[in-house]
């Protein structure tokens, strides 16, 4: 059974994969296991038994139908080798800030186009669940993204988009659990994790339900003092404020620092790998570093490992991610 522990670099990788039956295999084992031919799983009826052919292929005893592994993953219908898959899904999820889709085309030796195609089909593997909950202490806040009028001529620039303006910026909000685990050291250690997702409007009817949708009742609520977080007492939240209005920034634990800080590390990444980015895939980002931001703490070897299972739909659940990529 293939070991993604060994995959500590990008070499190690490579010289793994190093061919298209050896990438085909490791699908295989990964979907399968390394059993027999009745362990392997028809993707269309879910039958069992189902032979290999000498074309590679598998078929399936039940419904007569002939598949390969790549059935029902992203890599289905591609003509791309898978070895180029993998190190496009390899530098996403290591690199700080991303990779271009410029510079994945250098890289691997494809076209832009192409590696466009492919930055934004693995991205789809990083979409935040709607299953997951907080609680204990949670940080939100809200960001404008775009709107840059200060580089537009003075006549073409549109009137009133200073502060919380959306007319040429997009809102999106944020909320960020302040939590404890246990390193590899065994030493408790203090870690944040983020949900963000992009919002018509920052009103109090659009950010409320959302709150109420992703933190658990009970928990404390730490937030400026935008009047969109009015009533959060009342809907069985501990509702602490810090309020930027008047120069305050932290008292005590009751701060949004780390939320902000994320925030800081989002805009770094648009601006200096991207450059820019439409509203119409502005959240597809937003996963992508609210993913990177939550396995931060885990081994690259760690993070490729879950990036593989969830390219061939095994999907993680939030719980296991926590424990296992970051507590191993």
């Amino acid at each position: 059974m293939i070991d993604f522990k060994n995959f500590d670099s990008l070499v190690s990788m490579t010289d793994y994969f190093h061919s298209e039956d050896r990438c085909r295999q490791a699908i295989v084992e990964k979907r399968w296991g390394v059993g027999n031919e009745q362990d392997i799983v028809c993707p269309y009826c879910g039958g069992h038994h189902c032979a290999k052919r000498k074309d590679k292929r598998f078929r399936c005893n039940q419904c007569k139908r002939n598949f390969s592994c790549k059935v029902g993953t992203i890599f289905e219908d591609t003509n791309l080798p898978l070895q180029k898959w993998f190190i496009a899904m390899y530098l996403i999820s290591s690199h700080k800030k991303g990779v271009s889709s410029c510079q994945l085309a250098r890289d691997i030796k494809v076209t832009q186009k192409t590696a466009w195609y492919m930055l934004q089909k693995i991205r789809l593997l990083y979409q935040q669940s709607d299953e997951d909950v907080f609680e204990g202490t949670v940080e939100c806040d809200e960001v404008y993204i775009g709107g840059k009028e200060k580089w537009k001529h003075k006549s073409m620039r549109t009137p009133h988009t200073q502060g919380r303006s959306t007319r040429t910026k997009t809102p999106v909000f944020g909320m960020m659990e302040r939590s404890t685990i246990i390193n590899r050291k065994g030493e408790e250690e203090s870690i944040t994790y983020v949900h963000a997702f992009v919002v018509g409007n920052t009103n109090k009817d659009t950010l409320q339900p959302i709150i109420q949708q992703f933190v658990a009742e009970g928990s404390r609520v730490i937030t400026d003092e935008l009047n969109a977080y009015n009533g959060l007492s009342g809907l069985g939240y501990a509702h602490a404020v810090v309020n930027h209005g008047i120069a305050e920034y932290a008292d005590g634990d009751v701060f949004t620092n780390s939320i902000e800080g994320f925030w800081s590390h989002f805009r770094r990444m648009i601006s200096g790998c991207y450059h820019d980015v439409s509203d119409e895939h502005l959240q597809h980002y937003i996963d992508e570093a609210a993913y990177r931001w939550n396995t931060r703490k885990a081994s690259q070897s760690e993070r490729f490992s879950d990036m593989f299972g969830k390219s061939i739909g095994l999907v993680r659940r939030w719980d296991e991610i926590r424990v296992g990529l970051v507590a191993a």
